[in-house]
């Protein structure tokens, strides 16, 4: 008895509808597991590329706006819910899945290769990006989000795997990608090209992965339409991103122009900030830390001058400076005929390289890198410490008569480590049992939180402190390393730059100058100790009982 399915199958009843046609597949002019490689290669450099993009963003905002945990926070999230919706509009491509890959590929790499160029735009002539990076991420993320949906289209057309299987090889080689993306812009793109160029190169290799895998290997199954569609759109993507590569020179010129006038003399790019000095002619020296003006000739000597003598009253043979690259803290230090040695230790040694050798500069800090007393360190100021606590057992070198601590404001993200209880228990042990520390704390009058916060971790950490202050005149300071003016953005000037004296023991530091204090321009023992009245009347109901700031728990965003 014959089985009568087959019977059927073989004579199909000529009432019944016609079966459908069925579904054009692609002919790709490879076998299908060259072809299945050749896609899983493409998902790998698309990954890639889509992950330089997001740290792109998340440094390019980082620089921009400051506060790095702030910046990865609205990127990363932003783009996560846009891959969502990337994913799901994704749907309405699958019965076209080559072209609109290929037209997801050319608009990703156009969004992606000029986001920096856009962002840095917005920010030199419209003062702000914030807005431009949130609608950078949803599209970057929009079209991250549709590529893997496609891919998986067009990968099962082409071969017998089954679902489960082709989708763990995406996901494996999206990951990779992803590993090898996420080393390359930190290690290779960033130092070789720069955030601009390193975008549009990055942009470039992303329409060419994709607009060869669809133009050559599904480029028959395209209708000659979409063919020339697709070739003008990768050709045009190109086009632009070669003439913005080919202008990025003058671009930046002008772009900086824009940020910090016309004066640029000097602007380096380094592993850890962008410098850039403006000026230089009577005192007209500004120095900027990653737009932030960081010294100012006009006023500078008010800062210098309140940071380090308050300090100096007592032993200060030995002296260490966290931070203060510039030489500016160390030259009101080398005052003193009876400081022995000043250590200096600063992150970044371009820094320390233009406080040596540039002319106005090295004439600003009174050329105190030709001081022998003068020992410099390029290091991060927390690592440093740690090292010099291991090394100090038995051999080591002997403890500090002072401490100076000339860095960042600790709103900053990355600065907030060294105003962490961890950081001055550091210190506490590189101290002298009767030194001093002076902590650079940033605005009293407008971050009183966070000016207490640092009192707060200060008394954790065992130390007792004094807290005072540095004015000038009603309008200001033309700039200080509290940070907080930005270069372009028309900001009016703090009014006042806060410090902590601090020492170990159960009562806080006197605030008074030493007996061979040198004469001060803008400081006398009469204006310290006024200084020192208003900072102590301005200590909040409540701050002692403020929580210390940790590495776990940083607490001067709160």
């Amino acid at each position: 008895m014959l089985d009568q399915h087959a019977v059927a199958q073989r004579d199909p009843s000529p009432a019944g509808p016609p079966p459908p046609p069925p579904c054009r597949e692609p002919r790709p002019p490879v076998r299908a597991d060259a072809v299945r490689f050749l896609v899983l290669l493409v998902v790998f450099v698309c990954a890639a590329c889509g992950l330089v993009y997001e740290l792109e963003l998340v440094a390019l905002g980082s620089y921009l706006m400051g506060d790095t945990v702030t910046q990865a926070s609205v990127v990363l999230s932003v783009m996560v819910f846009a891959m969502g919706i990337g994913s799901l509009l994704a749907k309405r491509l699958r019965t076209r899945a080559a072209v609109g890959f290929g037209l997801v590929e050319s608009g990703l790499a156009l969004v992606g290769g000029m986001s920096a160029f856009t962002l840095y735009a917005s920010f030199a002539w419209l003062g702000g990006s914030r807005g431009a990076i949130v609608a950078f991420s949803l599209a970057i993320g929009v079209l991250t989000g549709a590529e893997i949906p496609l891919l998986m289209t067009l990968i099962q057309r082409v071969s017998r795997q089954d679902a489960g299987a082709a989708v763990a090889d995406l996901f494996a080689a999206d990951y990779v990608g992803a590993l090898v993306g996420g080393l390359a812009f930190p290690f290779l793109l960033l130092p070789w090209l720069g955030q601009l160029t390193a975008a549009m190169v990055t942009g470039a290799v992303n329409v060419m992965a994709g607009g060869a895998l669809v133009l050559w290997l599904f480029g028959r199954d395209l209708s000659p339409r979409a063919r020339r569609l697709l070739l003008t759109a990768d050709v045009l993507v190109l086009a632009v991103l070669a003439t913005a590569a080919a202008t990025v020179g003058d671009f930046e010129r002008a772009a900086r122009s824009a940020v910090y006038g016309p004066g640029v003399r000097v602007a380096v790019h380094t592993s850890v900030q962008e410098i850039v000095l403006t000026g230089g002619a009577r005192g007209t020296l500004d120095l900027y830390l990653d737009g932030r003006l960081r010294v100012s000739a006009r006023d500078e000597y008010r800062y210098d001058e309140g940071l380090v003598h308050p300090a100096m009253r007592g032993p200060h043979a030995r002296v260490l400076i966290l931070g203060g690259g510039d030489g500016l803290a160390a030259r009101e230090v080398l005052r003193y005929r009876d400081v022995a040695s000043v250590t200096v230790v600063d992150i970044d040694g371009e820094v320390e390289r233009l406080a040596r050798e540039d002319p106005a500069l090295s004439a600003l800090n009174g050329h105190a890198y030709r001081d022998p007393r003068l020992h410099v360190v390029t290091s991060d100021a927390f690592s440093w410490l740690r090292g010099a606590e291991r090394a100090r057992p038995g051999s080591g070198p002997a403890p500090f008569d002072v401490i100076v601590c000339d860095l960042p404001d600790p709103g900053i993200t990355s600065s907030s480590k060294l105003y962490s209880q961890e950081f001055y228990g550091l210190a506490a042990r590189a101290l002298a049992p009767d030194g001093r520390l002076v902590v650079h704390v940033g605005p009293l009058a407008t971050r009183v939180r966070a000016f207490w916060t640092v009192d707060a971790t200060l008394r954790a950490a065992g130390f007792r402190a004094t807290p005072y202050g540095a004015t000038g005149p009603a309008d200001g300071f033309a700039g200080g390393p509290d940070r907080t003016k930005r270069a372009g953005r028309g900001e009016s000037a703090r009014e006042d730059w806060g410090f902590l004296l601090a020492a170990r023991g159960p009562a806080a530091p006197p605030l008074a100058l030493a007996p061979d204090a040198p004469r001060l321009r803008s400081l006398d023992a009469a204006r310290l100790a006024a200084d020192g009245r208003a900072a102590a009347r301005q200590r909040p109901g409540g701050a002692g009982r403020l929580p210390p700031s940790t590495l776990i728990h940083p607490r001067y965003g709160e």
